[in-house]
């Protein structure tokens, strides 16, 4: 039997970032929530009010005899701008930034590595400014926010139309 290793990534609103995990082989669960701050169990309207130090982000079990960490890392990058420390898309703040916490060494050189192939790469102009951080803890968002693509497509659509899905169409297609 195979164990469960968890991610945890920070790309901006967390509803954005669900489905493009929630839907590979491998994954068991992916779920909306906050770290990276000082307030425990914060609420949505804390986190939005920029004042709790916490990012939106997902955290992610995953089947790592299925899809590895490495994967979900090159994934990450597909959904995020890497070179906006500042928020993602129409999405602005220090609750959106983009941050790849870690929770392992292995974590660490995994997503240090594939940061630094990105950069070398120089498939952006600008240096690439996301964050590799130690793992937090990660507060569950509420029921609201849990699969928002599922339950309310129209404003999900409404958000990836914020840019997302038109920046990751020109920089991430091949």
């Amino acid at each position: 039997m195979s164990e469960t290793e968890t991610a945890i990534f920070a790309g901006g609103c967390f509803w954005c970032m669900v489905q493009p995990f929630e839907t590979l082989p491998g994954i068991q669960k992916v779920l909306s929530g906050y770290t990276g701050g000082t307030v425990p169990n914060p609420t949505y309207e804390q986190v939005k009010s920029q004042t709790t130090g916490h990012t939106e982000a997902v955290k992610i079990w995953f089947d790592p005899q299925v899809i590895s960490y490495d994967k979900l890392v090159s994934l990450y990058w597909q959904q995020t701008d890497p070179t906006d420390a500042s928020g993602q898309f129409q999405d602005r703040g220090d609750n959106y930034r983009p941050v790849i916490f870690v929770n392992s060494p292995a974590q660490r050189a995994v997503a240090e590595a594939s940061r630094q192939a990105l950069q070398d790469r120089e498939q952006f102009d600008q240096p690439i400014v996301t964050k590799i951080e130690e793992v937090q803890p990660f507060y569950v968002a509420e029921e609201r926010h849990q699969e928002f693509y599922k339950k309310n497509p129209r404003v999900y659509a409404e958000q990836e139309a914020g840019g997302r899905a038109d920046f990751i169409a020109k920089n991430w297609k091949n």
